[in-house]
């Protein structure tokens, strides 16, 4: 079975391109929402992030607390490392598990914002699709959907990877700034057959 990694920085459109190959046939692993799943109220993850930050970092809910959670992140990169010490084995082990369920699709895609930084997954997978566009651009779409100040949407850019390095990593790059969502659906369709080509 293929196994595409798909990235991008935020505000790039990845979470369309993820739906577009998922309507095409690909079996779909979204990291994004298995972290979620783990830090909500009883998730895998919600101890031992108490354990190691506090209880300040769970709210009323007994989730975590995205909120000084990220503060806190942003301030302290050695909080960062900890708390992705504690995510990243159980993302692992349940994006496997997923993975091992979707054996039926033609390919299976794993859509991993981190997916350069992480250092890990080019090993993992047959082929990365990078979905690009300009920071600018980034930076209207996440205020525009989400509401954040643009300094806190330019915190996030600043931690994610460049887009040279993304792009550095790719087997192809979808570039998604001034494209229709028609030739968007064209040019994701392209690089599936191509790829799905490859290993009929």
């Amino acid at each position: 079975m293929l196994r595409i990694g798909l990235t991008g920085g935020i505000g790039s459109g990845k979470s369309t391109v993820a739906a577009q190959l998922r309507q095409l046939g690909a079996a779909l692993v979204d990291t994004d929402a298995i972290a979620r799943q783990l830090t909500l109220p009883g998730g895998a993850a919600i101890e031992p992030i108490r354990t190691a930050f506090g209880a300040d970092f769970i709210d009323a809910n007994g989730a975590l607390n995205r909120a000084a959670m990220r503060a806190l992140a942003f301030s302290d990169p050695s909080a960062k490392r900890r708390l992705e010490a504690i995510l990243h084995p159980l993302i692992g082990t349940e994006t496997e598990r997923q993975a091992k369920l979707s054996q039926a699709a033609r390919a299976v895609v794993f859509d991993v914002p981190l997916l350069v930084e992480s250092g890990r997954w080019r090993a993992r997978v047959d082929k990365v699709l990078v979905v690009d566009c300009r920071e600018e651009t980034q930076l209207r779409r996440v205020v525009a959907r989400s509401g954040w100040a643009a300094a806190d949407v330019r915190a996030v850019i600043a931690q994610q990877a460049s887009r040279d390095q993304r792009r550095g990593c790719a087997d192809a790059v979808i570039f998604n700034d001034t494209i229709s969502e028609v030739q968007l659906d064209d040019e994701v369709r392209l690089v599936w057959q191509r790829w799905t080509a490859e290993v009929a």
